[in-house]
């Protein structure tokens, strides 16, 4: 088996997000754990709930496909809601249960992550997914709602070169922001010109440069709104044509139904 160049780049990458927020909520007390996040209804023990049941779903997706296309389709054909199943689950825990579930269902995920194929193909709730988007999805997933988590406690996180696959992965789905909404994507192109938080000076660009349509600003802020976890009102981004405005306000680099969004922070 051949190994792509970005494959131990990336394990390398999820593995720090998780790290950086299981070093956040590893000092947390009980009553922080039940702080309300941005996230109407969820708390901390809920998003980190959230991130444990999912990675083990990940894991068994990679290790048993068979059995996780099986999971799926009766999930599919019951109408069962693993939200529903995720939280009920960690809040009949304590903070630090959820915390051990979510390092165990994590640690196991990385695991078989390091002898799987980067280039198979993973049945998952959605559509099936590439290696490599399945992977950047999941440290996506962990960077989104921990700044949830953050958000809830008042951190403030850094933000590090990581953004990177999570933009990447937000422009890769602009077409997808519309087809879950029922509407058709535009052909229009859109270029995105990013200031990279770790390099003063350099810019990550996707697109044509002679787009007529734009979006320029920093990584965090354009992060921010591809995972929705920030109002377009709340962010400092350059928007050039009707069409890059149109996707910046329902933009959404996650699976799932469309997401409800934020409210402008001014409003909350």
């Amino acid at each position: 088996m051949n190994t792509p160049e970005w494959w131990p780049t990336l394990l390398a990458d999820i593995t720090a997000e998780h790290d950086d927020l299981d070093r956040i909520v590893s000092v947390i007390d009980e009553d922080e754990w039940l702080h309300p996040t941005p996230a109407e209804g969820w708390d901390v023990r809920d998003s980190i709930g959230h991130l444990a049941y999912f990675d083990d779903a990940a894991r068994r997706a990679v290790v048993d496909p068979a059995g996780f296309a099986a999971h799926v389709e009766e999930v599919m054909s019951l109408s069962i809601d693993p939200i529903v199943e995720h939280l009920e689950r960690g809040r009949s825990m304590n903070g630090a249960g959820v915390l051990a579930w979510w390092r165990e269902a994590r640690e196991k995920l990385l695991g078989c992550l390091s002898t799987a194929d980067p280039e198979s193909r993973l049945k998952w709730y959605g559509p099936p997914m590439g290696m490599r988007s399945f992977v950047t999805a999941r440290l996506m997933e962990t960077w989104a709602h921990g700044q949830d988590v953050v958000d809830a406690l008042g951190v403030v996180r850094q933000p590090t070169a990581r953004l990177r696959h999570i933009a990447e992965l937000g422009v890769r789905t602009r077409n997808f922001s519309y087809i879950v909404r029922g509407l058709e994507p535009p052909l229009s192109e859109v270029a995105v010109y990013l200031e990279d938080p770790t390099e003063q000076g350099n810019t990550w660009h996707w697109g044509p440069d002679d787009a007529s349509n734009s979006v320029h600003g920093t990584a965090l802020d354009f992060c921010l709104i591809v995972t929705e976890r920030r109002n377009l009102a709340d962010v400092s981004l350059e928007i050039k044509g009707d069409d890059a405005l149109e996707w910046m306000k329902i933009a959404q680099a996650f699976a799932g139904p469309p997401g409800p969004g934020r409210p402008p922070q001014s409003s909350v």
